[in-house]
């Protein structure tokens, strides 16, 4: 068996799982009198602002002649009323009865209630953890899908560093091949990083949405007037929203306020991403220089950026596009 048939039994074996665990294997969800179909077509119903049978085909992926046999069996059961559609007379507007509306608020009710109660048996981390993984399969599944939820810029803490080592560590040698070198460094600039915190001169920032980690950057004192900026990374499911755009500009911040003069970096030339962020934020190459590190011929590079008077630098969620990220 290859690699991405047994990810595809992986795949299959929690599909099997999750059906059993929601309980969308009886004959009838959560102990009402419909399937599961049945169910989310009312949903879509409630919650849809003029529904047609033509957009319950859309939003759910099903077939025409399939839908228009449930939409007549609970018109049949005077859950459903309709009207015609003043932009279409060949079709339509569904909405819910009286007696639907009533059927479908127990369903949701009961619906929210069993997940609360799943919920409930696990700790504040895990739950979080849950929602976070759920948020990223789905911008895995579905990419084009408008993210629910601003990214939140918050301080490190426990668990965190481990996770910055982790990603670079896998993501250099995914993207550029670089060796685990590269993961020993990232590891020891944040061994340094919590073993001298200071707070009042140094910071970290991690994104998240939606409790899911999606990038982080590191300011850190190089002298008294000068700080380095570090480690920015985003997630490649968060790129091209301004993430890294907003890490920097948090350094920036946090860099002014805190009384430095200038901001240096050292990055390499093959990080195109993370140079036009640079450039944006208005750092000048200084200097670049070949080497040889982490199993490749590389150049390295090094920017600075003068700092100007100090502004506010609060933590704050945000989800306006910047113009690289």
């Amino acid at each position: 068996m290859t690699a991405r048939d047994e990810r595809a039994e992986q795949v299959r074996d929690f599909n099997r799982f999750y059906t059993r665990e929601i309980g969308v294997l009886h004959e009838g969800l959560l102990a009402s009198p419909f399937s599961l179909t049945e169910a989310r077509i009312l949903y879509e119903i409630a919650h849809l602002r003029q529904a047609t049978a033509n957009q319950l085909c859309k939003e759910l992926g099903l077939d025409a002649g399939y839908v228009s046999r449930i939409v007549a069996g609970l018109r049949k059961r005077r859950l459903l009323a309709r009207e015609p559609d003043p932009a279409d007379r060949r079709s339509h507007i569904l909405s819910l009865s009286a007696a639907g509306r009533t059927a479908f608020a127990a369903l949701d009710r009961r619906s929210h209630e069993e997940i609360r109660a799943k919920l409930e048996k696990l700790t504040e981390a895990d739950q979080v953890a849950l929602v976070g993984s759920l948020a990223h399969v789905r911008s895995i599944l579905d990419p084009g899908a408008a993210p629910s939820a601003p990214f939140v810029l918050r301080p490190h803490r426990a668990g965190d560093i481990g996770w910055v080592i982790s990603r670079h560590g896998a993501f250099y040698a995914e993207e550029y091949g670089w060796d685990t070198s590269f993961e020993a460094l990232v590891a020891e600039i944040c061994v340094q990083f919590l073993r001298n915190f200071d707070p009042k001169r140094e910071a970290a920032w991690i994104a998240e949405r939606d409790g899911s980690r999606a990038g982080c950057v590191f300011l850190v004192r190089k002298t008294d007037e000068i700080a380095q900026l570090r480690l920015l990374f985003v997630e490649p499911s968060a790129r091209g929203q301004g993430l890294g755009c907003h890490l920097v500009k948090e350094c920036l911040r946090f860099a002014k306020a805190a009384g430095y003069q200038k901001i240096t970096l050292w990055t390499n030339n093959i990080l195109h991403a993370a140079r036009r962020v640079y450039e944006q934020a208005g750092f000048q190459l200084v200097e670049e220089k070949p080497h040889h590190s982490f199993g490749k011929d590389l150049v390295s590079q090094t920017w600075d950026l003068p700092l100007g008077p100090a502004q506010d630098h609060r933590t704050r969620k945000f989800d306006l596009p910047c113009a690289l990220g």
